[in-house]
Formats: structure tokens, C-alpha cells, sequence
């Protein structure tokens, strides 16, 4: 029993495959490649404070630990998670004394946005004093998520997902070092590539469980359907409130404005599969008619519409397809922010111009009194007009120029109101004239 206890751990595959050098690093060669910013400063003998800001599992921490071993430092890590005011007193204690000692310290703080405002504060004095040199990690855009005064002090690069090449080389690896009796198809490799989705350490876990339940079943080559079976793959990795959420749904706005159906089907069926609420994506949708096709075709609007209530009465998956249409329809209808800019223009210019009266004959008078006193007086009922149009009557504030902050586009419908509005203001000229 005692010797149960005693036995050590076994290590998990990616903590067993982290890099123990610069060189073995997989991805971000942008970054480490020759001459790049990261391989500079380890060749330049000089680490500097920094933010390392990237997806899960491209190598935040383990750049960090080998900027450490590079440099002879200290490594002292803190998760924002799990640690406050006393870690972080604790951590700096820790690194006078290793100053003491005649050795530096690298402060490594991982998720550095989860930290309040007065915890990142709290690191300013030991960094600008030179105690520690800091490295955070964040999967959050740090423009956002940290403080200015501590953005300011550190350089921020930014690490990428890595590529299904750079997957497959550490799978690679791992067959040769580690997993050395695993044999896996090449179609299969591509399903665990697929499903890691630039992120290395979940495609660690993944051939880890891989292996154990090769084992388990004798099975000597692991195929596809293996996989389908033995494991649970989920969905991709996605970012419901991060920088990754917002860059897809930009997408997916920016395909439909651009009349890409496919583009604009395939981001939203990504948004889908990683993840994301449908309601919020309905939401977006019926935006999206308003804001870039409006008066060019009713209909979008309609059909927007219709499918998010369609949506809520069905849900998923069935209510997907409606939401799917939608989108392509808005993909294919014409475009049109006439409507949109003259609504922001006539905001703008409300926001800033005084308070005009309204003109007299505009005016309600449901009294004697306001009748007596002129209001709506001269006041042409359009009903009984020529074509239903009081021609050469003006109905903005007296002394205001005509703004013309709508100016139809010559598209879908919007053409024929173009031509509409062209007619009345030839009735106008007339009327002025006569």
C-alpha cells in the first residue's frame, strides 16, 4: 500500500512533450524564426516584460518558462484565477529573496485579465522597480482587458493558432518520443487535427486518450471510425466573449454586405458549430436587413423577421435553417445603407443644432385659442392636392436648408424611389416658379 503511494505521477502527454528549448518549439515562427522579435531578445541576453496574447494551447507558458531557463531566472507563476493581494505579496517576497540570492526573477502571471484593476496596479511598483520582469498571458485582447499603466510597460506579441501542418509535425513527435507504439491512419491524424483546431494541447489530450483506449480495446492501428467510436470529439474551440466571437460575427456581417452567399452561410455555420447562441446570431441577422439592405428590398426585413420568430417557436436545429435562409437571402438581396447613414446624419445634426421651433402651420390646434393664435393655419392638407402632394411646401423648421441626408442608391427598389423623389422635386421647382 505504502508503495501505491509512493509512486510518482504519471505526467500528461503535453506537460511530457513540452519544448525544453527555443528550437524545439512548434508554430509561431513569426515570433521565434530568425530575426524575429522573441529569438532577438534570447539572443540579445536582455528579457524585457511582456504580454503574450493568443488562443489556448500555442505555447503562452511554455514560452515563458524557456524565457526563464534562457536567462538563468527565477520563475515564480501565478494563475489570476486562483491568486490575489496575498500571492502576489508572497510572489514579490519570494523575488527579493532570490535577488538576495544574486539571482532574477521572472513573474509569470497566466489569464493576467482575470486580475481587477488594483491587482494589476498592484504589480506596477515591482515591475518599474526592476524586482521582476513580468510576463502575462491572456486569450483576452489586452487593449481591453489590461490597465494601461501595465500595457504600457511590456510589449505585447501576439501568438497564432497553429497551422494543421504544424499539428501534424507533433503528432509526429509524439509518435517518436512518447507514444512510440501508437499507430494512427492518415486520415485519422487529419480527424484529431481537425478537431484540435490550432490548439496543441488539446491535440495532446486527444492522441493521449487516443492511446489509452487503443490499449484498452488491442486494437494496433487507429483509424477513423476507432476515433468515432472511442472518443468524445467536440465541437470546435470557440470564444463566446472574446476577440474570436466578435472577428467571426464581423465576418459574417461583412459576407453579407459583400453579397458572398457562401462566405456569409459558412461563417455563420461556424458560428453554429463552435458554439454560439442562435438567438444572439438571429439578432444580428435582422441588423444586418436594416442596417445594409433596408428600403432597397422590404422583403429582407420581412424575412429577417420571420425567421428569428420562426427561431423561438422551433429552437434548434430545426429553427437553424430558417436563420440559414435568412442569411442567404440578405447575401443575395441588393444593398442599400441609404437609410441607415440618413438616420445617423440627422442624429448627428439634432445632437448639435439648437431647438427649432416648429412652423406655425405645422403646428396642432385643437383648441380655439391655438387656432386664433395661427397654428395650423395655411396648412395644406396633401389628400386633396394634385397626385397627393402639396408641391413647393416645406416642412422643416423656418430658416433650415433642406439637409438631403437621404439619397436613395440606384439599386432595388430604392431605384424606383429615387425616381420618385426626382419627380416631386420637379413639382416643387414648378410650384416656386408659378
Amino acid at each position: 500500500m505504502a508503495e501505491l503511494f509512493a509512486a510518482e505521477p504519471h505526467a500528461p502527454l503535453a506537460e511530457a512533450l513540452r519544448p525544453t528549448s527555443l528550437d524545439e518549439v512548434i508554430g509561431q515562427s513569426h515570433l521565434i524564426g530568425p530575426g524575429r522579435p522573441l529569438r532577438l531578445a534570447f539572443e540579445s541576453g536582455k528579457p524585457h516584460s511582456m504580454i503574450l496574447w493568443g488562443p489556448p494551447g500555442v505555447g503562452k507558458t511554455t514560452l515563458a518558462r524557456l524565457t526563464a531557463s534562457a536567462f538563468g531566472y527565477a520563475f515564480i507563476a501565478l494563475s489570476a484565477v486562483f491568486s490575489g493581494v496575498k500571492e502576489i505579496r508572497a510572489a514579490m517576497e519570494q523575488a527579493e529573496h532570490n535577488l538576495a540570492q544574486g539571482r532574477k526573477t521572472i513573474l509569470f502571471v497566466d489569464e493576467i485579465h482575470r486580475f481587477n484593476k488594483s491587482q494589476q496596479d498592484g504589480l506596477l511598483p515591482f515591475v518599474e522597480s526592476g524586482l521582476v520582469t513580468f510576463i502575462g498571458a491572456t486569450t483576452e485582447n489586452p487593449s481591453f482587458e489590461v490597465n494601461s499603466a501595465l500595457l504600457s510597460r511590456a510589449q505585447v506579441h501576439v501568438l497564432q493558432s497553429l497551422s494543421d501542418e504544424e499539428l501534424g509535425q507533433l503528432v509526429r513527435r509524439a509518435q517518436s518520443t512518447v507514444l512510440t507504439e501508437l499507430q494512427i491512419e492518415p486520415s485519422a491524424v487529419d480527424t484529431l487535427v481537425g478537431y484540435a483546431d490550432g490548439d496543441a494541447r488539446r491535440l495532446l489530450n486527444l492522441l493521449e486518450q487516443t492511446s489509452t483506449a487503443a490499449k484498452a480495446a488491442g486494437v494496433g492501428t487507429v483509424d477513423g471510425p476507432f476515433l468515432e467510436r472511442a472518443l468524445t470529439l467536440n465541437a470546435r474551440r470557440f470564444d463566446k466573449g472574446g476577440d474570436n466571437f466578435y472577428d467571426q460575427i464581423s465576418a459574417l456581417h461583412k459576407s453579407v454586405r459583400g453579397s458572398s452567399p457562401d462566405a456569409a452561410l459558412y461563417w455563420f455555420s461556424r458560428m453554429l458549430d463552435g458554439g454560439a447562441d442562435a438567438r444572439y446570431l438571429s439578432r444580428r441577422i435582422v441588423r444586418m436587413a436594416w442596417e445594409d439592405i433596408g428600403l432597397a428590398d422590404p422583403r429582407a426585413m420581412q424575412i429577417a423577421n420571420d425567421a428569428a420568430t420562426t427561431f423561438e417557436r422551433l429552437g434548434s436545429p430545426e429553427g437553424d435553417l430558417a436563420l440559414a435562409q435568412a442569411v442567404l437571402y440578405l447575401a443575395v438581396a441588393p444593398k442599400s445603407n441609404a437609410g441607415y447613414m440618413a438616420y445617423n446624419q440627422a442624429r448627428a445634426f439634432v445632437k448639435k443644432d439648437k431647438s427649432r421651433a416648429v412652423p406655425v402651420h405645422l403646428r396642432n390646434a385643437p383648441t380655439s385659442l391655438m387656432k386664433d393664435l395661427g397654428h395650423g393655419n395655411e396648412y395644406r392638407y396633401a389628400h386633396d392636392e394634385p397626385e397627393a402632394y402639396a408641391a413647393g411646401e416645406c416642412y422643416l423648421p423656418d430658416g433650415m436648408a433642406e439637409p438631403h441626408w437621404y439619397r436613395p442608391v440606384p439599386r432595388g427598389l430604392e431605384s424606383r424611389i429615387a425616381d420618385k423623389l426626382a419627380h416631386l422635386r420637379e413639382l416643387d421647382e414648378a410650384a416656386r416658379k408659378r
